[in-house]
C-alpha cells in the first residue's frame, strides 16, 4: 500500500513524463521505475538518419560515391556535390560542401576543409570522413550544438585524395602498408618496364604476407609451443629458417622479386610548400601539384579563401600532429599560432584516448612537402593532421609497443585469428620449397571494425571542436560623443568570441590573403585610429584613408579591437559601419549620431 506522500511522488513523475495519474488509477512500482528509466535513455538515443551506412565495415571508393549521392538526396539543402576533378585513372574526385542556407551561402562563411586517405592502405582515414558529412547532416535541427555549428560555418569534405590507392587495396592483395602511393606507373628498377614485377599473392588468401625457407645457416627458430612465432636467435646459437621477404616470385627475370609495384608518388610530399625533388624527399614526384588529384584539390582550396581551417585524416597510431615537416621550418609559426595549436590539441588529448599532441619534424619524423605543411605555411590556416588509431585501443591502457604476447593475445583472443594466414608449405619456381603466411593486410593500421564506429566518431567530435574556433566576429560596446557643430566621435568595439583570430600570425607575418578591412559609409570621415583600451584618451591615427581601416592583424582570438572614427555629419544621421574579413563572416551595424 502506497502512503500520502508517494502517491504525490508518483502523480509528479507521471506528470512531467507527459502522464496524469488519475485517482483511481493504479500503477505497479515496477512500471513506475521503467518509465523513469526510460526518458533518460530516450534522450540518449542515436540521432536517427535519413540514410543508412554501415560503421562497423569498410567501403569501396565506389560505395562512398553511391553514399554521396545518397547524402545528397536525403538532405538536398544541408549537402551539395562538387566533382573538383578526376584521378590518374579516372575516379570522380567529389567534394561534399555542407552548409546551412538559412545563414548565407557556403563562401559567406568561415569553412573547414576535412579530408582522408591521402595514402591508399590509410582506409578508415576515408570512414572518417564520411562518418563526419553524416553525423553533421543528420543531426541538423536535431543537436543545437551542431545545428549551432552549421549557423556559424561551411564545411568542405573530400572522403579520399586517393581514391585509386584505395581501390587498389581492396581490390588486390596487399600488406597493411601498401598500396601507399597513387598509381602514377613509375620504373623503380630502371629497367624501362613499368610495374612489371609486383608481389605475388602465391597462397591464395588475398594478401601478401611473407616467405620463410628451411635454412641451416638461418637466424630464426619456430617457437616449440606455437609455430606461427619465429623468434631469432642470439649470436653464439644455431638458426633453421631465413626470412625471403614479402611472397612474390621474379616476374621480370631479373634476379630480384618485388622490386617494381605499382604506382607511384607519395601524394603527401607532393604540395607546394617546402616541397624538395626525389632524390632529397622519396616519392614526391616530378614536381609539386604534379598530379591531377593534388593539383584539383589545390584548385578548390585556393578558390575558396573562406577556408580557416584543415583536417587531414591519416593512420596510424594515436597522433594529434601539426607542422612544421621540417625543423628549420619552426620559426615560421608565429608564438600566437603555436598557442592556438596548442590549446586545440590539448583538448583533443581529452577527446581522444591514447592520442598525443604532436610535431611532425620533433616528434614523427621530417616530411617535406606535406598537406598540412602547405595548408599551415603556405596558406596560414590552423591545421591537423590525426593518425587515426592507437595500439593502446587494443587493451583499453597505455601501451608504448606491444610486445610478442600481447599482439598474441590480440589475434587469437580477440580477433579469432583473422588477421593471420597460417604457414603453409609451397613449391617456389626459385627457392623450392617455403613456408608463406603470417600477419595479413587487416593485422594492423586499420581500426578493428567492431571499434570503428567509436574511432570515427571520437575524431569527428574532435574536429566539430576544432571547426568551433573558427573566427565569429561581432560589434560590441559602441560610444557617440558630439564634438563640434556637425563633428562627431564614434567608437566602436570588434569582437572575436572564438580561439582562431580572423587573420593568423602566419597570415600577417606573410601577407596572405586579403587583409580585414572596416569601413564607414553616410558620412565624410575626417580622422580615425585605434584604442588599446576605453580608457585611452589618444587613439593611435591611421594615416591613410582613415574611411577603410586595413586590419591587417584581424581580431584576435577571444579578443577584441577598439576602433574611433572623426565624423562630420548632421545631427541624427545614421552612419553604416561594415566589418568584412575573408576568414570570418562579414558584420554591419548602424549608428545613429544624436548625444
Amino acid at each position: 500500500m502506497k502512503s500520502p506522500r508517494m502517491n504525490k511522488i508518483l502523480q509528479r513523475v507521471l506528470r512531467l513524463g507527459g502522464v496524469v495519474l488519475g485517482m483511481g488509477g493504479v500503477l505497479g512500482v515496477g512500471c513506475i521505475m521503467g518509465l523513469c528509466m526510460t526518458a533518460p535513455a530516450l534522450a540518449q538515443e542515436n540521432i536517427p538518419s535519413k540514410v543508412d551506412i554501415q560503421w562497423n565495415r569498410y567501403h569501396t571508393y565506389e560505395e562512398f560515391v553511391d553514399q554521396l549521392k545518397e547524402l545528397q538526396r536525403a538532405y538536398p539543402d544541408l549537402v551539395t556535390l562538387k566533382t573538383i576533378g578526376k584521378t590518374l585513372q579516372g575516379r570522380p574526385m567529389i567534394v561534399a560542401i555542407v552548409n546551412d542556407p538559412s545563414t548565407g551561402p557556403d563562401t559567406s562563411k568561415p569553412a573547414m576543409w576535412i579530408d582522408g586517405n591521402v595514402h591508399g592502405n590509410e582506409i578508415q582515414a576515408g570512414e572518417a570522413v564520411m562518418y563526419s558529412i553524416w553525423y553533421l547532416a543528420k543531426a541538423h535541427g536535431v543537436n543545437e550544438q551542431l545545428t549551432e555549428l552549421l549557423k556559424n560555418y561551411s564545411f568542405y569534405f573530400l572522403p579520399s585524395q586517393n581514391p585509386d590507392g584505395r581501390d587498389y587495396w581492396f581490390s588486390h592483395a596487399n600488406t597493411p602498408h601498401s598500396s601507399r602511393t597513387n598509381q602514377r606507373p613509375v620504373d623503380n628498377d630502371r629497367d624501362g618496364l613499368f610495374d612489371e614485377d609486383p608481389p605475388d599473392d602465391l597462397d591464395g588468401d588475398g594478401n601478401i604476407t611473407s616467405m620463410w625457407i628451411k635454412d641451416p645457416q638461418g637466424r630464426w627458430i619456430r617457437d616449440r609451443n606455437d609455430p606461427r612465432i619465429f623468434k631469432r636467435v642470439a649470436a653464439d646459437e644455431k638458426g633453421e629458417w631465413t626470412n625471403l621477404g614479402s611472397e612474390g616470385i621474379d616476374n621480370d627475370g631479373d634476379g630480384r622479386k618485388n622490386e617494381d609495384g605499382p604506382g607511384g608518388d607519395d601524394m603527401n610530399r607532393n604540395w607546394p610548400s617546402d616541397w624538395k625533388p626525389p632524390f632529397v624527399q622519396f616519392l614526391a614526384g616530378p614536381y609539386p601539384l604534379s598530379h591531377p588529384e593534388t593539383r584539383a584539390i589545390a584548385q578548390f582550396i585556393m578558390g575558396h579563401p573562406n577556408i580557416a581551417a584543415s583536417q587531414s585524416y591519416h593512420n596510424s597510431g594515436g597522433m594529434i600532429l601539426r607542422g612544421p615537416g621540417a625543423k628549420y621550418a619552426e620559426s615560421r609559426y608565429p608564438g600566437d599560432d603555436r598557442r592556438v595549436y596548442d590549446e586545440i590539441a590539448r583538448t583533443g588529448e581529452q577527446i581522444l584516448p591514447y592520442y598525443r599532441s604532436m610535431v611532425i619534424y620533433k616528434d614523427l619524423y621530417t616530411v617535406h612537402g606535406g598537406f598540412v605543411n602547405w595548408m599551415a605555411e603556405g596558406l596560414g590556416v590552423i591545421s591537423f593532421t590525426n593518425e587515426l588509431w592507437s595500439p593502446s585501443k587494443f587493451f583499453q591502457r597505455d601501451v608504448a609497443r606491444p610486445d610478442s604476447d600481447q599482439q598474441w593475445i590480440w589475434r587469437d583472443r580477440i580477433a579469432f585469428g583473422q588477421t593471420f594466414t597460417d604457414y603453409t608449405e609451397y613449391d617456389h619456381p626459385r627457392y623450392g620449397k617455403v613456408l608463406i603466411g603470417g600477419p595479413n593486410k587487416w593485422s594492423s593500421r586499420n581500426t578493428p571494425t567492431f571499434m570503428l564506429e567509436e574511432e570515427c566518431h571520437r575524431n569527428f567530435a574532435f574536429t566539430m571542436y576544432h571547426a568551433d574556433q573558427m573566427p565569429l566576429i561581432s560589434f560590441g560596446k559602441s560610444q557617440v560623443q558630439r564634438l563640434a557643430d556637425g563633428l562627431w566621435s564614434v567608437t566602436i568595439e570588434v569582437r572575436n568570441e572564438k580561439l582562431i583570430p580572423s587573420r593568423t600570425g602566419l597570415q600577417r607575418q606573410k601577407s596572405i590573403g586579403t587583409t580585414d578591412l572596416l569601413t564607414v559609409e553616410g558620412a565624410s570621415v575626417v580622422a580615425a585610429g585605434t584604442l588599446g583600451s576605453w580608457r585611452d584618451l589618444q587613439m593611435k591615427a591611421i594615416k591613410h584613408e582613415p574611411q577603410r581601416v586595413q586590419v591587417k592583424a584581424g581580431i584576435p582570438g577571444r579578443g577584441m579591437k577598439i576602433f574611433r572614427f572623426i565624423i562630420r555629419a548632421r545631427a541624427g544621421s545614421e552612419v553604416q559601419l561594415r566589418y568584412d574579413a575573408e576568414r570570418a563572416q562579414n558584420i554591419t551595424t548602424t549608428v545613429k549620431l544624436v548625444e
